[in-house]
């Protein structure tokens, strides 16, 4: 399943946020891929808001094997510094996007429509 998420950096520390994810420890990419996340990315806007997209069979379960890795627990410690004030760690507060049209799909369904209709 391909799933979108938003958060939010603090807008002044943007320059930390993006030197950061320019140099994610090789731990930390071995275990995010190791725990399910694929095709992974984020996108930065100049106003602090962040969109994430990944690929993964369950974002909770993804979510869940990170959060039991010591390297996970260093990097949402690091990152917190960058985010504004919360009760959690910062991949804990993403909010999940509903997705509303997917191109792919709806073109594979007209084809379908077109195929069952065609004498």
């Amino acid at each position: 399943m391909r799933v979108c998420f938003r958060s939010a950096v603090d807008p002044s520390k943007i320059p930390a946020y993006k030197l950061a994810h320019a140099q994610v420890w090789p731990e930390m990419l071995r275990e995010l891929k190791a725990a399910g996340w694929n095709d992974y990315t984020l996108h930065l806007g100049a106003d602090g808001l962040l969109i994430g997209f990944v690929d993964c069979d369950d974002l909770d379960a993804a979510r869940a094997r990170m959060a039991l890795t010591e390297v996970n627990a260093r990097w949402q410690e690091q990152m917190a510094k960058l985010f504004p004030a919360a009760d959690g760690a910062p991949d804990e507060g993403f909010i999940v996007m509903e997705e509303v049209f997917n191109l792919e799909d709806q073109l594979a369904a007209v084809s379908d429509h077109n195929e069952g209709t065609a004498k």
